[in-house]
């Protein structure tokens, strides 16, 4: 084996940059485009990655996490980010629309099953795919396990992290008067969705920046500045899912239907100082799922990028077998 195959390589170290063998535009309803890439062998086993946000897209560094000889992986932009068209649009962009999406991404590719890989928000629609589709996947691979229920996103915008980090909360609420601070995220969708520009901009640069901060167990607390198209895509979709409640029928909707999928392998990888999705959830979800593999990483927190995760997600990937 090369150095960058099997067990030869150790497991923190991604793979080297590959390029897709297939790139495409891909028309879906209410007037959506989708960026679609493959890579890696084309017979290979197939594995779809769900980026995180909803609204931050795909990146190349998400095709290293899998071997190139062995799988065939699908990335691609969700709704109204990234490469797909329109940009920053929330018309037509709901949790059924992209589980749609996926659903017509796997057929056109004309897959069978699928392995479905996904981290945050990525998690979510991982797991709300899946059980609206449980014979189209083979095994999950869920990282930084979000669920979308109201105790998350009261944690994380309504002032649970703040306790930790009261300065970078202090420079998210800063911008919005007293009188709104009661619901940020309300506070927050009145400006991202004011219909001028720079304002849009200049909110979703905070919105962004408060997240960015919390990524990494490493943080000094510093968001940094986002570029503008990417944040006002970012933000807006993040808003318009969380205002909505991730458009699922009731609060803990995903627990509820864990019946669904007990029978398909999960593997879990989640930090342990994960200050946006705290571990509770991932812990819960692994209870109500005999079948899945929970894996808490020391001095870890969110990021995708955070080298115990990486190391934990590509070793899962490696030593798989599916059937």
């Amino acid at each position: 084996m090369d150095k960058f195959s099997g067990q030869n390589r150790t497991p923190a170290h991604l793979y080297p940059p590959i390029d897709p063998f297939d790139q495409r535009m891909l028309e879906v309803t209410g007037g959506h485009s989708l960026y679609v890439e493959q890579c890696g062998a084309e017979d290979g086993i197939p594995v779809v990655v769900l980026h995180g946000g909803p609204g931050g897209g795909c990146s190349p560094a998400m095709r290293r996490y899998f071997d190139p000889e062995r799988y065939r992986v699908v990335l691609f932009d969700q709704r109204g980010c990234g490469r797909s068209r329109p940009h920053a649009s929330v018309e037509s962009n709901t949790t059924w629309d992209l589980v749609a999406d996926i659903e017509r991404i796997r057929t056109e590719l004309g897959i069978d099953r699928w392995i479905v890989f996904g981290g945050s928000w990525g998690a979510t629609l991982a797991l709300v795919y899946a059980q609206s589709h449980p014979e189209a996947v083979r095994a999950l691979v869920l990282r930084g396990v979000f669920l979308m229920t109201r105790a998350e996103l009261d944690w994380f915008y309504g002032g649970g992290a703040g306790l930790f980090w009261p300065e970078t909360w202090a420079r998210f609420v800063e911008p919005i008067p007293e009188d709104e601070r009661d619901d940020l995220i309300a506070a927050y969708h009145r400006r991202l969705f004011s219909g001028d520009p720079r304002t849009e901009t200049r909110f979703a640069r905070a919105w962004t920046a408060w997240e960015n901060a919390l990524a990494s167990v490493q943080s000094n607390g510093a968001g940094g500045e986002a570029p503008g198209e990417y944040a006002r895509a970012f933000a807006r979709l993040e808003n318009h899912y969380f205002s909505n409640a991730g458009f699922l029928e009731e609060d803990g909707h995903i627990l509820n239907r864990m019946d669904r999928i007990r029978h398909i392998p999960g593997h879990i990888v989640q930090g342990r100082y994960d200050m946006i999705c705290p571990p509770r959830r991932a812990w819960e979800l692994s209870q109500r799922w005999p079948g899945s593999d929970l894996r808490l990483v020391r001095n870890a927190g969110h990021a995708l990028s955070e080298p115990g995760i990486t190391a934990e997600l590509v070793r899962i990937m490696d030593t798989m077998t599916v059937g």
